[in-house]
């Protein structure tokens, strides 16, 4: 299976299994009377629709290019992170609401939570046995969108836990103020999950520097070079678009050397660069070692 497919496959994974958890949820809260798992499906309406997104987003960065998308459709991905971050960042602000409302104004109602307990278990479990499969595909793949997606269902483990725990404390000590308190506790740190996606999709979408080790990877890579008849480089440009390492420089050969002998040394490099970052593509500038035809460019 080619890694589109494998792309697609996961992203189809997590919408069935985020349907079939939302319907238990549902069904779990309806029937026991407790907010925090109706909160709970609520939340996970957010992963099935960053899961619907996902699937978009891969299937349309999978397009090759065209008249009109020339550099391709990478930044589907791109767009498609940033949107999850915002979702988990929106399902976090909302169970900190729900917490409240339930810490501060309880009405003191009971409930049995048995039914929760075996639902938010299978929630649980469920879900890490997909984000895990997700991060693979992803991490293989390097792509933006898979990974937010499974960082939204790895957030959903968090908070299906945190309500599982409660709902556990509960039965054992019919203490109901503990539910809220854990799922507050627990949307802080889906909120700062989210924050740090979104940030890193914003990065991609505003054409920011790759991070400070593969610009100094990219360096070392280059500087390499210097005894095979690069003299020096300069202008070092790099951004990320999706899956692809967007790589610009300027490369400094001697004045004599023929233009074949710089153009197979210029593939040398990208090739090079290729097998360290993965997924490049690079743009070389040559230059001759002139001052005078350095100061015509």
């Amino acid at each position: 299976m080619n890694i589109n497919l494998q792309k697609k496959y996961a992203a189809g994974i997590s919408i069935f299994s985020n349907a079939a958890i939302i319907i238990l949820k549902l069904i779990a809260g309806f029937m026991s009377g407790s907010i925090s798992i109706i909160s709970e499906a609520i939340h996970s309406l957010s992963d099935m629709f960053a899961s619907l997104l996902t699937y978009f987003s891969v299937t349309m960065a999978a397009e090759p290019a065209d008249k009109d998308h020339p550099f391709g459709h990478a930044r589907y991905e791109d767009m498609s992170g940033f949107i999850e971050g915002l979702l988990i960042i929106f399902a976090a602000v909302f169970i900190i609401v729900e917490a409240g409302k339930k810490l501060f104004f309880a009405s003191g109602n009971e409930f049995e939570p048995i039914l929760g307990i075996y639902v938010m278990l299978f929630a649980v479990l469920a879900n890490l046995f997909v984000s895990a499969y997700l991060f693979k595909v992803a991490k293989k793949a390097e792509s933006i969108a898979l990974l937010a997606d499974a960082e939204h269902l790895r957030t959903d483990v968090y908070s299906s836990f945190g309500v599982l725990l409660g709902l556990v404390l509960i039965k054992i000590t019919g203490i109901q103020v503990l539910d809220p308190v854990i799922a507050f506790l627990v949307a802080v740190l889906i909120l700062k999950t989210g924050l740090s996606i979104t940030k890193t999709a914003w990065n991609n979408l505003l054409d920011c520097s790759l991070p400070d080790q593969d610009v100094r990877l990219i360096e070392k890579v280059l500087s390499e070079f210097k005894t095979r008849g690069v003299l020096n480089y300069k202008n070092i440009k790099s951004r990320r678009v999706g899956v692809h390492k967007m790589i610009e420089m300027t490369l400094i050969f001697p004045s004599q050397m023929i233009l074949l002998d710089c153009h197979n040394l210029c593939d040398e490099v990208e090739e090079r660069l290729g097998n360290k970052l993965g997924n490049t593509v690079v743009v070389i500038h040559a230059e001759p070692d002139c001052e005078k035809c350095i100061d015509k460019v």
